[in-house]
């Protein structure tokens, strides 16, 4: 059986995985009182608050882009994103950066979502994962993988790819917004 641990260091940490075994870890964090949690293998590195470089004319979620390590990469925040209030950040606040499946469907490109804290690593069987309820709420049923149930809590478990599909963050992404038409095509990503 393989392992998927988050590592430190300094303010970057990175998730070590391998494929065996890893489709039912999650890699959970917090938005204000509520658990979230993504698949492991979607998850490429968690990294504490950076300048994150505001763009004109995007939605409210996006707050911009970051060069990390000469890579552009989009970056939301997934309470605005939710309809969720914004709050200050803290010394746990960071950004997930994960790996979205392009909605044009030519591969996947990075992003990264804020986050208010990240807390660990859970193994949710199949068996324990029921689906989303289809009432109301802030976030849309689409993004939802189902609902994780771990001892007495839950654990809303998220499509990343629903969650964080749409063109204008992938041609941010893969260099293709530069051009001064595309501009407006980012306004209106949902």
């Amino acid at each position: 059986m393989s392992s998927a641990t988050v590592q430190t260091t300094g303010n970057s940490r990175t998730t070590a995985r391998t494929d065996d075994g890893n489709h039912s870890k999650f890699l959970t964090f917090c938005l204000g009182n509520e658990e979230y949690g993504l698949p492991i293998l979607v998850a490429r590195e968690i990294i504490g608050i950076i300048d994150v470089t505001p763009l004109p004319q995007t939605p409210t979620y996006v707050k911009g882009v970051i060069n990390l390590r000469g890579k552009i990469i989009p970056v939301i925040e997934l309470r605005a994103k939710f309809g969720i209030p914004s709050v200050g950040y803290t010394q746990e606040t960071c950004i997930l950066v994960v790996e979205v499946a392009a909605p044009s469907g030519g591969g996947s490109y990075q992003l990264g979502v804020i986050v208010d804290s990240v807390s660990e690593v859970l193994d949710i069987s199949r068996d324990n994962i029921e689906p989303a309820p289809s009432f109301g709420g802030e976030i849309p049923v689409s993004a939802i993988l189902g609902m994780g149930k771990v001892k007495n809590k839950v654990v809303i478990l998220l499509d990343i790819n629903a969650v964080g599909s749409a063109p204008a963050l992938e041609k941010l992404a893969t260099g293709g917004g530069e051009s001064h038409q595309d501009q407006p095509a980012l306004a209106t990503a949902a």
